[in-house]
């Protein structure tokens, strides 16, 4: 299913879907007559408009909001058992290949790890990540975080690592069975903002209630104006980033792994 799923999202995503469409279709219209013709031209208006529509439109803010804004950010608690950061934050390829932990547009993720354990100085600390490319190139990304988190002042032994996962249905499963949690236990989960849902729906199915923290916000609140923010290719990137959000929840309610099609503060 990894592998499936990885080579699917790789030609479905919005942004390779519509060139693929764009250039399907004027490959039909070319070569095409009659209702082969026909077809290529709708391909390609489709191909175009969808283009021109994240172009125009802050498409990409518009799908990630309502991810985001699922659960707000809680109060900091005055009694926490543990800190669990989902990995995705470090280019594990590029810091194998450079000697240095690289940090993605997830970045976020671990500077608020450090904070974390910095405000909390006797919790356990748990980062889980293994390798999520079809390659695995670079090794598991625990090695990075660990060259990562170590030189700004988190003691080593304070921190498990998880370097076998690859899904966060993975970062659910063996994260808890290397640390059983017991009930009462206030964790809090940390990972992006618009990752939040189908994270804490994946955790709640395993068994492990978690106080979410999210972090790396990337749209404006409800309510305010929103026009198109930065550029091209960054707005296609977060639509493709949305829709995966998106999708990873129909799929994990489908495949058992998360017990609602959009978990909320309220579990089910």
């Amino acid at each position: 299913m990894f592998e499936i799923s990885k080579i699917l999202w790789g030609l479905l995503r919005p942004s390779v879907l519509m060139l693929l469409l764009a250039a399907g279709g004027m490959l039909l219209h070319w070569i095409c007559q009659g209702a082969g013709r026909r077809a290529g031209r709708v391909m390609l208006l489709a191909g175009i408009g969808g283009l021109l529509a994240v172009l125009l439109l802050p498409l990409d803010r518009w799908a990630l909001r309502p991810l985001e804004d699922r659960f707000p950010r809680p109060p900091a608690p005055a009694q926490v058992d543990g800190i669990i950061v989902l990995g995705g934050a470090i280019e594990t390829d590029l810091s194998a290949d450079r000697g240095l932990p690289s940090l993605n547009g997830a970045a976020e993720r671990m500077t608020e790890f450090v904070a974390l354990a910095r405000r909390y100085p006797q919790v356990r600390l748990v980062f889980t990540g293994g390798n999520g490319t079809l390659s695995g190139a670079g090794g598991p990304e625990a090695l990075a975080a660990r060259a990562l988190v170590e030189p700004l002042g988190v003691p080593p032994e304070r921190v498990t690592y998880e370097a076998a996962s690859r899904t966060t249905w993975d970062n659910a499963v063996f994260s808890f069975a290397m640390l059983h949690p017991q009930p009462g236990e206030v964790w809090l989960l940390v990972t992006s903002a618009s990752h939040m849902p189908r994270a804490v729906g994946v955790f709640r199915h395993a068994g492990w209630q978690v106080t979410p923290w999210p972090v790396g916000y990337k749209s404006l609140r409800a309510g305010r104006v929103m026009l198109p923010e930065g550029g091209f290719a960054e707005r296609l990137a977060l639509l493709d980033w949305a829709v995966h959000e998106w999708t990873g929840l129909a799929a994990y309610r489908l495949l058992g792994r998360s017990d609602a099609w959009f978990p909320g503060p309220a579990p089910g």
